[in-house]
């Protein structure tokens, strides 16, 4: 005699039992993995919690680009603003940390040309020194003194650019893109500890 529901019935309970001890495991797989250490990107920061306010005075600017150390602070700024676990002042007196960048060099090079031999792309390269120094230790807490940032950048309207100062003028939303670029670069580098 036959048992009406058959083998399938029992496999079907069998599934059943097996999903539950997998969802049992990945829960506590979950809990576990709470305390590992691990956090999101862009969220965690090695810096010391008693650094509450970040000086960031405007960069010190060694090129022939006008307003250049002004954009780059300023995105900087909002950057570390963004993140919104500091405070962040334009001075470099009553902070727990001081942030200071000069920017060493810009260039730009045509990176490809288009069938009439003018530049249809430009690669922008700038090199900067940032220091971010714990003021109650007075020790450097995040360095990097060849900070290096290359992006490329489309033609503007078939004009022929080699120098900076001149692309610029000519596309003035390139300057923005890169210094917001730049900015979320150092910044997550900094509290990210790369």
């Amino acid at each position: 005699m036959r048992v009406p529901g058959g083998w399938w019935l029992v496999a079907g309970r069998a599934a059943r039992v097996r999903f539950r001890v997998l969802r049992g495991c990945t829960c506590l797989l979950a809990v576990l993995a709470t305390g590992c250490g691990y956090s999101l990107a862009g969220r965690g920061t090695f810096l010391p919690d008693y650094i509450k306010i970040v000086g960031v005075p405007t960069f010190t600017n060694r090129t022939a680009i006008f307003n250049l150390e002004t954009t780059l602070t300023q995105k900087v700024r909002a950057e570390f603003i963004g993140r919104g676990k500091y405070q962040i002042l334009p001075q470099a007196t009553g902070v727990d940390a001081l942030l200071t960048g000069e920017v060493t060099s810009v260039s730009i090079v045509p990176a490809s040309f288009a069938a009439n031999q003018l530049a249809s792309r430009y690669a922008l390269t700038m090199s900067a020194r940032i220091e971010l120094r714990d003021m109650r230790e007075n020790k450097v807490l995040w360095e990097n003194p060849g900070v290096t940032f290359r992006q490329e950048y489309e033609a503007t309207s078939g004009r022929n650019a080699v120098d900076a100062a001149a692309f610029f003028q000519q596309d003035t939303n390139a300057l923005d893109r890169m210094a917001s670029e730049f900015a979320r670069t150092i910044v997550s580098a900094i509290l990210e500890a790369f």
